[in-house]
């Protein structure tokens, strides 16, 4: 695990030991208040914990008292170009600012920023993209490689630094998978700052899935990152859904895990169907701690591969062994798997609730 200082984002903390942070970033016009309000909205239910915009003109930095005062996640103002903005967004009651040092300015721009950030107490997310590195950089390395990222990072931070200024998070992003991950592992052991992790333009679901699912989860398998976007070509509550199940794949947040066979020639029930009923179901249920649910196509695959699950089904011919924790309880219908399966998680999480008060 890769301890790194902590850093308040409006009622959230990201970095230290706090658990690592969902976000994702809106798809509307910001100065188009109701579409912008309703895109938020369905983020927080999906469960984004920081949901960024743009702010690209002054009408849209105008919409963050609105934006704010109907949301209850904290709201992040993405800059580029006109450090104004990044003023007035703080002005505004913007929770952080993401600044783009390659794209900001002078550092009489940074200066400035820094000043009203710390006025304000707000952090600043310093956003490194392979595609806008500072000129003398890309001189040096000669194209935009993990180390060219990395020194960006540390550059752009000792610039706020130089202001007293520290409440700092870094994001080194890349395309590329593998400069995305060496990136984030230099950067992770050159400094303390709370790292955010995305691989940026990723293509559409399926693909945009594969890349995040690689770079995002092997750095969060090496104890790196304290808030991950998942950048897709898709509506922004898939970034979510995908986002949720990378970190529970690494185990870092609490889930209910449908682990399910391939299916072959031995399985008698229809599998397929009756997995992807459960995944939908399990997507939307809250807890606390870890539900692991099998949902086997046979006895060979039932109780004794799955003997782990706190709860699963082996498929006969068209019926089931209802198992938990390996220990065969009692035959159901093929029918009554889903319903069966979904009251035992049910009755778990409750339980698990119960005990924690």
């Amino acid at each position: 695990m890769h301890l790194t200082k902590t850093v308040r984002i409006g009622g959230i903390s990201i970095g230290g030991d706090a658990p690592v942070a969902i976000q994702s970033m809106t798809n509307t016009k910001t100065a188009d208040r109701e579409s912008t309000l309703a895109q938020i909205l369905a983020l927080e239910e999906e469960g984004c914990d920081i949901v960024r915009f743009t702010v690209n003109t002054p009408e849209a930095a105008g919409s963050i008292p609105y934006l704010a005062e109907r949301t209850h996640i904290p709201l992040v103002a993405d800059i580029h170009f006109d450090y104004k903005l990044a003023l007035a967004a703080a002005d505004a009651g913007i929770s952080k600012i993401r600044i783009n040092p390659g794209n900001i300015g002078s550092e009489e721009h940074i200066r400035a920023v820094a000043k009203k950030c710390i006025e304000k107490n707000i952090p600043v997310r310093i956003g490194i993209n392979s595609g806008s590195l500072e000129k003398h950089i890309l001189e040096k390395y000669g194209s935009p490689t993990a180390e060219a990222l990395c020194e960006s990072a540390l550059e752009a931070a000792a610039q706020f630094e130089k202001y007293d200024f520290d409440n700092l998070v870094l994001s080194v992003k890349s395309s590329s998978v593998q400069t995305m991950i060496a990136a984030n592992r230099l950067l992770s052991e050159r400094c303390s700052y709370p790292l955010h992790l995305g691989v940026t333009e990723t293509g559409t679901l399926r693909n945009g899935l594969i890349k995040s699912s690689v770079g995002i989860g092997s750095l969060l398998c090496d104890g790196i990152g304290a808030t991950v976007r998942v950048s897709l070509t898709a509506d922004p509550v898939e970034e979510v859904r995908a986002a949720k199940d990378i970190l529970s794949a690494c185990g870092k947040r609490a889930c209910v895990n449908l682990i399910s066979c391939p299916t072959c020639g031995r399985t008698e029930i229809d599998l397929i169907p009756c997995a992807e009923k459960l995944q939908e179901i399990f997507r939307s249920m809250k807890t606390t701690r870890p539900v692991t649910v099998a949902l086997m196509g046979c006895i060979v695959n039932g109780p004794g591969e799955a003997r782990e699950a706190d709860v699963g089904v082996a498929g006969g011919k068209k019926e089931a062994l209802l198992f938990r924790k390996g220990e065969i309880i009692r035959k159901i219908r093929e029918e009554e798997i889903v319903t069966v399966l979904t009251e035992e998680v049910r009755r778990l999480i409750a339980e698990s609730e119960k005990r924690n008060g």
